[in-house]
């Protein structure tokens, strides 16, 4: 039986759906990442 491991996106899909870059390009995205800084996260994304 072949052992199943989840998870395993690569690192540019996953920066690429995940990203500051995918972030900024949707108005809610932006919104989040203004959410994050007025809390004061160390990192906005991933």
């Amino acid at each position: 039986m072949a052992m199943h491991y989840p998870r395993r996106k690569s690192n540019t899909k996953r920066r690429r759906s995940f990203g500051f870059r995918a972030r900024m390009k949707t108005k809610s995205g932006r919104a989040l990442l203004n959410r994050r800084r007025r809390i004061g996260r160390k990192t906005s994304t991933i």
